[in-house]
C-alpha cells in the first residue's frame, strides 16, 4: 500500500501536467481543432481486458461503456487529451472494501495500449493466470503494479525490455520460479516489490545494476543462497526487506555502506556468523530487524551510534552475553526493543533499556531473575513481554503509572501472588499470565468493573480457585483461557454475553453441572475446549448454531446422549469425545435407539 500511495501521487502529478500541457497547446494559434476522442485501438484493448473478467464485484468495469474511453466516464482510465491515447490504467480495490474483487485473467490485449505509462491492477484477489509475455511490448511503461491478485506462473523475462520502468510491484500473488536475471537490465528502477509469492532460487547478482534503487522488497518467498554482496552499489536505497526466505551465509558487509538506508529487515532466514561492527555506520537507520536467524556472538556496541534507530529486533538468534555497555540513556531514538530467545543470561535489565521512554519491550527467555523490574518511564510502555524468565515476585506496584499499557505478557515465570494484588491499567487489551503460581478468585479480574478494552485473557496453568464468575454485558473478550486451574461449580449461562468470543478454553478444572445451551449463542467461536472436567448431561444441540467452529474437545467428562449430528461436530475426531459416560452418534458408534440418544437429558 505504501507503493500504491506513492504511485498514485506520481500519476496525479503526471495527469495534471498532461492536462496543463494540452491546454497550453490548445491555447496556441496552431491548435484550432478539438482534441481527438479515445483512440479506437485503445478502446478495443480495454474491452478485451473487460471480456476476460468474468465477475466484478467492485463494479468498476460497469462504467466502461460507450465509444469514448477518454471522456472521464471510464473509471480508472486516463488519457493524454492531446492524442486520445490511454496513458494510465489504475484499477484498485477500495482499501476498506475487503470483500470486493475481480475474477478472471489478465488479457494480453492490454499490450496493445502502446502509449501506456502506468498499469495498476491491485487488490483484485481472484485475477489468476500468468502475466502475459506481451506486456514486454509496453515500451512507454514506467509503473507496473499488479499487487495482491492471484497471478500464477513465472515472472516473464521479457519485462526486462521495459527500459523506462521505474516501479515494478508483483507482490501478493502466486508467482513461482526464479527471479529472471534479465531484470537487472532495468537500470531506471526506483522501487521493486516481489514480496509474498513463492519465488525460488538465488537473488540475481545482476541486481548490482540497480544504482538508482530506493526500495527493494523480496520478503515472504522461498529464495535461497547467499545475499549478493553487491547492494552497496545502490547508494539511494532506503528500504531493504529480504525477510521470510531461506537465505544463508553471513551478513553482507556492503550493506553497511548504505548511508541513506532507513529500514533493514533480514528476519526469518538462516543467516549465520556475527552481526558486523560496521552496522554502526548506517547513520540513517530507523528499523533493524534480524530476528529468527542463526547469528552468534555479541551485540556490537556500535549500535549505540545509530542515532535514528527506533525499532531494534534481534530476537531468536544465538547471541550471547554480555550486552553492550551503552553510556547515558542509551540509543536516543529507541522506542521498541526485542532481544527475546537468544543465549542471554541477563539477570537484570540494563539501565540503557530500563531508563528509556520505550513503547515496546520484549525480553522473553533472557534468564531475568528476582523481582519484576521498575521502569523509570513506565508511562510510555504500551507492550511488555517478560515471559519465560525466572521472576518470583514484584507484581504489587508493577503496573503503577503504566497509563499507556495495552499488552502484557508475564507467562512461564515463577510468580506467586493473589490475583487481588493486581491492578491493571484501564486500557489493557491483552493479559497473559499463564503457567505461574497465581491463586485467588477469578472474580477479581472478571467482574462488572472489567474494562471493555480487554480482549485477550490467559491465566491458564495456575492455582486459581472458586467458580467462574458471571459475565456482564458489554465485555469484548475474544480469547478466554482459564484452563488447568482449580475452578469448581457450573459454567454460567451468562457466558452468552461474550458475543465477541473466538476462543474458550476451560479444560482441566473441576467444573460440574451441564453445558449451558446459551453457549450456542457465541456465533464467533472458533475454538472450544471443555475437556477433563466433571460435566454431565448432553452436548446441547444449540451448539450447531456456531458455524465457524474449527476445534472442539469434550473429552474426559460425564457426558451422555447423542452428539449433535451436524458439521463440524460429527466430523471431529473420535478422540474429542473419548472417556465420557455414554456419548453416541458420529463420529462414535451410532446410538442404539431413542433411549440411548436421549440419555443425559
Amino acid at each position: 500500500m505504501q507503493i500504491l500511495r506513492w504511485v498514485c501521487k506520481v500519476l496525479l502529478i503526471c495527469g495534471m501536467f498532461s492536462v496543463y500541457s494540452s491546454l497550453a497547446e490548445e491555447g496556441s494559434p496552431s491548435q484550432s481543432a478539438a482534441p481527438p476522442l479515445c483512440f479506437e485501438e485503445d478502446r478495443v484493448a480495454l474491452l478485451g481486458f473487460k471480456a476476460k473478467i468474468l465477475k466484478d464485484t467492485t463494479d468498476i468495469l460497469s462504467s466502461w461503456v460507450g465509444r469514448d474511453c477518454c471522456g472521464g466516464d471510464w473509471e480508472g482510465v486516463q488519457c493524454n487529451p492531446a492524442t486520445g491515447r490511454v496513458v494510465s490504467l489504475a484499477l484498485q480495490r477500495p482499501e476498506k472494501e475487503n470483500g470486493m474483487y475481480m475474477k478472471g485473467i489478465l488479457s494480453p490485449s492490454l499490450a496493445n495500449l502502446h502509449f501506456l505509462e502506468a498499469m495498476v491492477i491491485s487488490g483484485m484477489k481472484h485475477i489468476t493466470g500468468p502475466i502475459p509475455e506481451s506486456f514486454s511490448n509496453l515500451s512507454h511503461l514506467t509503473q507496473l503494479i499488479l499487487e495482491d491478485n492471484s497471478l500464477e506462473g513465472n515472472i516473464p523475462p521479457g519485462l526486462a525490455h521495459l527500459s523506462l520502468l521505474q516501479t515494478l510491484s508483483l507482490s501478493g500473488n502466486r508467482l513461482r520460479g526464479n527471479i529472471p536475471p534479465s531484470l537487472g537490465n532495468l537500470r531506471n528502477l526506483v522501487m521493486v516489490n516481489l514480496a509474498r509469492n513463492s519465488l525460488t532460487g538465488p537473488i540475481p547478482p545482476t541486481f548490482r545494476n540497480f544504482v538508482g534503487l530506493q526500495s527493494l522488497d523480496l520478503s515472504a518467498n522461498l529464495l535461497s543462497g547467499f545475499i549478493p554482496d553487491c547492494f552497496g552499489m545502490s547508494q539511494n536505497l532506503t528500504y531493504f526487506d529480504l525477510s521470510k526466505n531461506l537465505l544463508s551465509g553471513k551478513f553482507p558487509i556492503s550493506i553497511c555502506g548504505l548511508a541513506k538506508l532507513q529500514d533493514l529487515s533480514l528476519s526469518h532466514n538462516q543467516l549465520t556468523g556475527a552481526i558486523p561492527d560496521q552496522i554502526g555506520s548506517l547513520k540513517s537507520l530507523a528499523t533493524l530487524q534480524l530476528s529468527s536467524n542463526k547469528f552468534i556472538g555479541h551485540i556490537p556496541v556500535s549500535i549505540s551510534r545509530l542515532q535514528n534507530l527506533w525499532n531494534l529486533n534481534l530476537s531468536r538468534n544465538g547471541l550471547t552475553d554480555p550486552l553492550p555497555i551503552i553510556p547515558g540513556r542509551g540509543i536516543p531514538s529507541l522506542l521498541s526493543i526485542d532481544l527475546s530467545y537468544n543465549n542471554l543470561s541477563l539477570g537484570t535489565i540494563p539501565n540503557w533499556i530500563k531508563d528509556r521512554p520505550l513503547s515496546d519491550v520484549s525480553l522473553a527467555g533472557c534468564k531475568l531473575r528476582g523481582a519484576l523490574p521498575k521502569f523509570t518511564r513506565s508511562d510510555s510502555l504500551s507492550s511488555i513481554d517478560l515471559s519465560d524468565n525466572l521472576f518470583v515476585d514484584g507484581i504489587s506496584g508493577f503496573f503503577t503509572n503504566m497509563s499507556s499499557l495495552q499488552r502484557v505478557k508475564l507467562s512461564n515465570n515463577q510468580l506467586k501472588f493473589n490475583l487481588a494484588e493486581m491492578k491493571f491499567p484501564e486500557g489493557v487489551t491483552s493479559i497473559d499470565l499463564h503457567t505461574n503460581q497465581l491463586f485467588g478468585s477469578l472474580s477479581t479480574i472478571i467482574n462488572n468493573r472489567t474494562s471493555s478494552f480487554l480482549e485477550d485473557l490467559n491465566v491458564a496453568g495456575n492455582q486459581i480457585s472458586g467458580g467462574i464468575p458471571e459475565f456482564a454485558e458489554g465485555l469484548n473478550l475474544k480469547v478466554l483461557n482459564i484452563g488447568s486451574n482449580r475452578l469448581m461449580g457450573r459454567i454460567p449461562s451468562s457466558i452468552s454475553n461474550l458475543i465477541e468470543l473466538k476462543m474458550l478454553d476451560i479444560q482441566r478444572n473441576q467444573l460440574t453441572g451441564t453445558i449451558p445451551t446459551s453457549l450456542g449463542l457465541l456465533s464467533n467461536l472458533q475454538w472450544l475446549d471443555i475437556s477433563v472436567n466433571a460435566l454431565a448431561g448432553k452436548i446441547p444441540i444449540s451448539l450447531l448454531e456456531i458455524k465457524d467452529l474449527r476445534h472442539a474437545n469434550f473429552r474426559a467428562n460425564r457426558l451422555c446422549g447423542e452428539i449433535p449430528q451436524g458439521r463440524p461436530y460429527n466430523i471431529f475426531p473420535a478422540g474429542a469425545y473419548a472417556h465420557n459416560l455414554c456419548l453416541c452418534g458420529k463420529p462414535l458408534p451410532p446410538c442404539r435407539g431413542k433411549n440411548e440418544a436421549n440419555m443425559g437429558q
